[in-house]
C-alpha cells in the first residue's frame, strides 16, 4: 500500500503506536502528519507530529533516544499505525523505558509473562539476593554450577525428544531455556544481543536463498 490509501483525521494527523522490535512492549502512542510519517521513511527514524506545540518532532533529536524503524504497518482501516522499532534509550520524556507505567487493572487469573520479565527477575537474584531462591543459589556457586545445569538440562531435552514425548520435551525446554538465561545474566548478556545476532543471521540467511533461486 502507499500513503495516499491512509485515513488521516481532520487535523490531518494519524495515530502511531509505536512497539519495541525486540522486547515487543508498546513503548507510546504518537501522532504522525503526513510530513511527519514521511520524514519517518526517508530517515527511518520516528518522527512525530506534537499536537500540543503544533509542529514537527524527530524522536531522539534533543535527547539522543533515537528510534530506528523496523517496519510501519496500518490496521485494517487504514486509519492507525503500528511503528516497530529498535531505541537507542528511553522511550518516553519522564524517563522510563516505555510511556505505559500506571497499571489501571490485573485479570485475576491471567497473568503477564515475558522473557523481558524473567530476565529482569533474574538480574534481580543476583543484584539482591534472596535467602530459599534457588536463581540466587545458581549464582552464588557461581558460572561452573551454572554451566553443570545448562548442561544437564541440554541431555534432558535430548532424552524427552527421542522419546517423541511431546509435553516432557516442552518442560525440559522451559528448564533449558531459564538456565540459558541464568548462564547470560550471569555474563552479561542481554535479550538484545541474542535478538541482534538471529536477525543477521536471518538477513544472511535470506540472501543465501535469494542467490540460490536465481542460479
Amino acid at each position: 500500500m502507499n500513503m495516499d490509501e491512509l485515513k488521516f483525521d481532520e487535523r490531518g494527523l494519524i495515530p502511531a503506536i509505536v512497539v519495541d522490535a525486540i522486547t515487543k512492549k508498546v513503548l507510546t502512542l504518537a501522532y504522525m502528519s503526513r510530513e511527519s510519517l514521511q520524514i519517518s521513511m526517508e530517515k527511518g527514524l520516528t518522527c512525530f507530529y506534537s499536537r500540543s506545540r503544533d509542529t514537527l518532532w524527530l524522536k531522539g533529536e534533543t535527547s539522543g533516544n533515537y528510534q530506528h524503524i523496523v517496519s510501519i504497518t496500518a490496521d485494517c482501516d487504514n486509519d492507525a499505525l503500528v511503528v516497530m522499532v529498535e531505541k537507542d534509550g528511553l522511550a518516553c520524556h519522564t524517563g522510563t523505558d516505555s510511556c505505559f507505567t500506571h497499571p489501571l487493572w490485573d485479570s485475576p487469573e491471567l497473568h503477564e509473562f515475558s522473557y523481558e520479565q524473567l530476565m529482569e527477575l533474574i538480574r534481580g537474584r543476583k543484584t539482591e539476593k534472596k535467602e530459599g531462591s534457588y536463581t540466587t543459589y545458581l549464582f552464588e556457586k557461581g558460572l561452573d554450577k551454572i554451566l553443570k545445569k545448562v548442561g544437564e538440562e541440554s541431555t534432558e531435552v535430548i532424552i524427552a525428544a527421542k522419546a517423541e514425548d511431546k509435553k516432557e520435551t516442552v518442560h525440559e525446554i522451559a528448564d533449558l531455556a531459564y538456565h540459558v538465561m541464568v548462564l547470560m545474566v550471569e555474563m552479561g548478556i542481554s535479550l538484545e544481543d541474542i535478538h541482534r545476532e538471529l536477525a543477521s543471521r536471518h538477513v544472511i540467511d535470506h540472501k543465501v536463498k535469494q542467490e540460490k533461486m536465481t542460479h
